[in-house]
């Protein structure tokens, strides 16, 4: 389904009740969109539960996915990325008026936070689409610089499903002669 179609299917003539999760573009603000790398997830930053929220929406099922454990309250969240099929959500969560890079796992239902301690502004995630990886502006040298964060060779990848890999893990065999 084109972008033209999701927009005019998502359109309502009735405006929804308040924390209306129902349906995209409602007269509720949804801002920073981020889409999956297989195209099926958007993310977004919406006021639809009263305060600044971080949402999923599966556009295939055209319908808010529940994330447990993500939001909370006086926390603002902000800039999300999303891997391959939406596993992992990068995003820039402030509590306690500090911007952290946090990433939440739907499969495990955890946050992570990845800039504790960090020193600086930090900004603008960008998750790698196996989730590996994460990207982001940080502001501890005193200008905006990029930093890569690697969560290491043992997590979890974000892989299609009988996909192959890039064959780093895979048994070297000798060519027959």
């Amino acid at each position: 389904m084109g972008l033209a179609a999701l927009f005019l299917s998502g359109c309502a003539s009735v405006l929804p009740l308040s924390g209306d999760y129902s349906r995209l573009n409602s007269r509720f603000s949804d801002t920073e969109p981020a889409l999956s790398g297989n195209g099926r997830y958007l993310a977004m930053v919406t006021n639809r539960g009263g305060r600044q929220d971080l949402a999923l929406y599966d556009i295939e099922q055209k319908r808010f996915l529940e994330i447990p454990r993500l939001n909370r309250r006086n926390a603002l969240v902000e800039s999300p990325s999303l891997s391959r099929s939406a596993r992992y959500i990068a995003y820039v969560v402030s509590e306690r008026g500090r911007p952290e890079i946090a990433l939440y796992d739907r499969i495990t239902q955890r946050r992570q936070m990845l800039t504790t301690g960090f020193r600086g502004p930090v900004r603008n995630p960008s998750i790698s689409p196996d989730g590996r990886y994460v990207a982001f502006e940080s502001g501890r040298h005193g200008q905006w610089d990029i930093e890569v964060f690697d969560r290491g060779a043992s997590i979890q990848l974000d892989q299609v499903v009988g996909a192959p890999s890039d064959g780093a893990d895979q048994e070297a065999t000798p060519n027959a002669q």
